[in-house]
């Protein structure tokens, strides 16, 4: 592997290339005979392996020749491919073309065209930007490039603290090295950035470390200044008829990307020979299944994809690894239930209670119930509810501030090593179409004072309204389709009650919450289609100022859709399921006909559980198909064609540009669905964990294949995405923390309302057998069973309400009472079914527990927020150091140039007696 360092820029060559000093006062273009006629159309050869094999077996070509075999340069061999565009010449779309292209070649693009091999009606346009063209173009996009090596200086240290150091190295020996850490011997690409960036200028050209003029602009910053001048080309005259991007919507164009660096393949060891490219060693250190437990090559990510991509994976990476205690800690509270099962007074109760008989939970078809059938779903419910669980959800919600605080230093670590410190939002270009819908009207820019389009305030209003109109709209959508699974509930409850099955009659609340899930994960699946479609048309009709912006309110309107269609169900199982139906007797009905659904005798816990269990394995699986499945089946699917069509035939070599274009193409809306999935997962990780403390644990051993399948996807599967800068995650961040906001509420209400906590805890200090003595041991749970179950009159049902069954199976003589949850008076008391004081007394306890939980942990978060500095100490200490030396070098830069200057013109008698020293 020929490696070459400027700065940041590591380049892969595969000629060989001598470093060329260029003198810095000339710009003139590089000398490549590089052809711009398209006239001349080469139709594709079909070149079989082996021909290619005994040419270079032959020796003695040179490098263009060898170039023109890998398929990413022109035909001379010279003019390396910044772009693609494919269209068919069947295609009516010639005229605009035809204007595009000429246009194309006016801004002093070089063009080059290819038919393809396997079908001649596809055309593949190739790009070449020359150096003058990207000297420009950069210095108008504020292009960072490398000026001068970075100077590192180590912080006075006293002698004591360097003896340690000196004995921990010692140490260090005797141990082997990190499993996880990547060999840098190995993969030299891996190097630190060492050199200071400044936005590109030509006349401050000679700032910048310019070894070679075909190298200094890697091959991601060449495919983005290509597309820069291709987003803003017209195609005809009018003011929306402009950029790329039309081209494509309108099927002028089928396809546009930049090339992959060769295959990801190779015959030799990585090892032995090294990568043969960046793409070859990004699949074998970074996307191969066998480098799991490592850690991520983010500098050569970013240097291949960009900082975009380069920071999602940064952050991925984070996350999961912050998942890890997280993970432990939930599946220590599973495994302490588990082991405290035995010893558990309220399921040894419910085991026992042969004798009790609960009312049914439906109407007429739903029989009477022993207490001790749901014995096994009050062990599984201990499993989950038990003494560590209020323990567990403050660790979460402190996890999940740490997360995001830590987050921020990390990032700030990243974006220093990456240059993004300085890099702000105001030198991000506007977005064509905005430019073309406003050019009318302009105002000066108050940071850069120049005129750009401007959006009047009233249409910028009535835009933000209509759309906030949509999404209200849309989010009624979902709650109706919320209401349509409470009304399935309520009324399967009475078929699966009456099923011929004994296993689905015995369990049919568990059968209603298992189909309900699934056929709301249908929903969910089935909405997601429409919110997409919504969610564009409602973005471009705001008419968003720049591609952030459009990216985030785009974002901002997908997640709050998905949110919450995903999570609209858990909500009602959680704070609705079986608080307001009534009591025997008087039960609440659905539009005074379906009786409302009631909790299983153990709990409404177990419901929610098998919705979040459900949900969260059947999202993270289909995501898992759809982000890999698809495409590698697309992928196969396209080979298969092409062997079928050319099988007779000798086995075809394709160039790299009909390898690409064969491959799957990102999403249209870049790393949107990598980071909602893994936001939604954010989600079920930390609002409902109290519930289900297993959430952290299948996030975790999701994550760590969800790394190795995204990188897997973008290195082999995908078409090189266009690179592009960011500073941060954007939006996702504030996502997050309104996140953890709501995961503090919802855990509250979670321990409060839906788990039996509370009331457990009211029983065992008020009226268990240890009332008034301070403990709340399990030998004060004696008695709490039968305690919050009261008692019910069968004579007292309605008429509808009636079951079949009399009950006489249990003592041979019909019923005259069943039991069922809630705190009320019996029938024979003054007030038949009041509520007793117990009622209140929980009812106080757990709004009081509500308040003083959300105010704990709160201020928890907010005193770890202020501990935790955004910046680290020695990081911050490093900028301010830099700047000082920013300046300095600038300074004697500019008076080396002017001494050099002064020699030369002495050297040439043109020196003047009056000339300034």
């Amino acid at each position: 592997l020929t490696t070459t360092k400027s700065g940041s820029q590591v380049t892969c060559i595969h000629q060989v290339a001598k470093d060329v000093n260029i003198l810095f006062d000339e710009l003139e273009a590089v000398n490549s005979p590089c052809k711009d006629d398209d006239s001349l159309l080469h139709p594709g050869n079909l070149t079989s392996t082996s021909d290619d094999a005994s040419r270079l077996e032959a020796g003695g070509e040179t490098v263009p020749e060898r170039n023109k075999l890998n398929g990413l340069y022109f035909r001379d061999g010279k003019c390396r491919i910044d772009y693609i565009l494919v269209y068919r010449k069947s295609n009516p779309q010639t005229e605009k073309r035809e204007v595009f292209e000429r246009n194309i070649r006016a801004e002093g693009l070089q063009m080059e065209k290819e038919s393809s091999l396997i079908n001649s009606d596809i055309i593949f346009v190739k790009l070449h930007a020359p150096w003058e063209v990207l000297g420009r173009y950069a210095e108008q996009m504020n292009v960072r490039m490398p000026f001068r090596r970075k100077i590192y200086y180590l912080p006075r240290r006293y002698k004591f603290m360097s003896r340690i150091d000196k004995q921990i190295s010692r140490f260090r020996r005797w141990l082997p090295k990190k499993p996880m850490r990547l060999d840098k011997e190995t993969l030299p690409d891996l190097e630190e950035n060492d050199c200071y960036t400044a936005p590109f200028s030509q006349q401050r050209i000679h700032h910048f470390i310019i070894h070679n003029k075909d190298t200094f602009f890697n091959n991601a910053t060449r495919s983005r200044i290509v597309h820069h001048i291709l987003q803003r080309i017209k195609y005809e005259e009018g003011k929306n008829k402009i950029g790329l991007n039309r081209l494509l919507t309108n099927g002028s164009y089928e396809a546009a990307f930049p090339l992959h660096e060769g295959s990801y393949r190779s015959k030799n060891s990585i090892r032995t020979h090294g990568a043969e490219n960046h793409r070859h060693l990004l699949y074998e250190c970074w996307a191969s299944w066998g480098v799991w437990y490592k850690y991520q090559p983010l500098d050569l990510v970013r240097r291949y994809f960009g900082e975009k991509i380069g920071l999602y994976f940064a952050w991925l990476g984070w996350y999961t690894g912050m998942l890890f205690p997280a993970a432990f800690i939930g599946l220590f509270v599973f495994l302490y239930g588990v082991v405290t099962l035995d010893h558990c007074q309220v399921s040894k109760e419910v085991c026992q209670a042969t004798d009790i008989i609960m009312c049914p939970v439906c109407d007429k078809y739903c029989p009477f119930m022993r207490l001790s059938d749901s014995c096994v779903y009050a062990k599984v419910t201990h499993l989950f509810d038990n003494g560590a669980t209020v323990f567990f959800a403050v660790f979460m919600a402190v996890w999940a501030t740490v997360f995001l605080e830590f987050w921020k230093r990390r990032r700030a670590v990243i974006a220093y090593d990456w240059d993004l410190i300085d890099w702000e939002e105001e030198e991000e270009e506007i977005r064509p179409q905005f430019e073309a819908k406003y050019s009318k009207k302009e105002r000066m820019n108050p940071i850069s004072g120049k005129p750009e389009p401007y959006q009047a305030f009233a249409d910028k209003c009535s835009r933000l309204i209509v759309s906030a109109s949509g999404i209200f709209f849309m989010i009624c959508v979902v709650i109706a389709a919320v209401f349509g699974i409470v009304i399935y509930r309520v009324v399967t409850v009475s078929t699966f009650a009456a099923f011929k099955w004994a296993l689905i009659r015995n369990n049919s609340q568990v059968a209603t919450t298992g189909t309900a899930v699934c056929i709301n994960f249908c929903i969910i699946m089935l909405l997601n289609v429409l919110y997409e479609k919504v969610a564009l048309l409602l973005t471009n009709l705001e008419q968003p100022r720049t591609e952030s912006e459009w990216e985030n309110s785009f974002t901002l309107k997908m997640f709050l859709f998905q949110f919450v269609n995903l999570n609209s169900s858990t909500f009602y199982i959680a704070f609705f399921l079986g608080r307001f139906t009534g009591h025997p007797g008087a039960y609440l009905r659905l539009i005074n006909r379906w009786r409302l659904e009631e909790c299983h005798p153990s709990g409404c816990l177990i419901d929610l559980c098998m919705q979040m269990g459900i949900i969260m394995v059947l999202k993270q699986t289909w995501n898992n198909f759809m982000e890999l499945g698809y495409p590698l089946i697309q992928n196969w699917w396209t080979r298969r064609k092409v062997r079928q069509e050319h099988g007779s035939e000798r086995k075809i070599r394709f160039p790299q540009w009909e390898k690409d274009y064969n491959l799957q193409p990102m999403n249209a809306y870049g790393l949107f669905d990598e980071y909602l999935e893994m936001i939604l997962q954010f989600g079920f990780t930390t609002i409902f964990v109290a519930a289900f403390p297993l959430a952290p644990l299948l996030a975790l051993l999701n994550n760590i294949i969800e790394i190795r399948l995204d990188a897997y996807k973008f290195v082999t599967q995908w078409r090189r995405p266009l690179a592009s800068r960011a500073k941060d995650i954007g939006i996702w961040y504030g996502i997050l923390e309104g996140i953890g906001i709501l995961s503090v509420i919802t855990n509250a209400f979670v321990i409060a309302i839906t788990s039996d906590f509370i009331p457990r805890l009211v029983y065992a200090y008020k009226y268990g057998p240890c009332a008034g003595q301070g403990e709340a041991g399990q030998k004060c749970m004696v008695g709490y069973v039968n305690a919050s179950l009261s008692v019910f009159r069968i004579s007292d049902f309605e008429n509808r309400s009636e079951p079949e069954s009399d009950g006489s199976e249990f003592s041979g003589t019909p019923l005259k009472y069943c039991r069922y949850r809630d705190y009320r008076d019996s029938p024979h008391s003054l007030v038949p079914y009041g509520y007793t004081l117990q009622f209140w007394h929980v009812l106080a306890a757990r709004l009081a527990f509500i308040i003083v939980f959300e105010h704990l942990v709160f201020c928890i978060k907010h005193l770890i927020s202020y501990l935790i500095p955004d910046l680290p100490k020695d990081l911050r200490d490093r900028m301010r150091r830099e700047k000082y030396l920013i300046q300095e070098m600038m300074y004697e830069a500019e008076l080396e140039r002017l001494q050099k200057e002064r020699k030369e013109r002495k050297k040439n008698g043109k020196a003047h007696h009056n000339e300034w020293p």
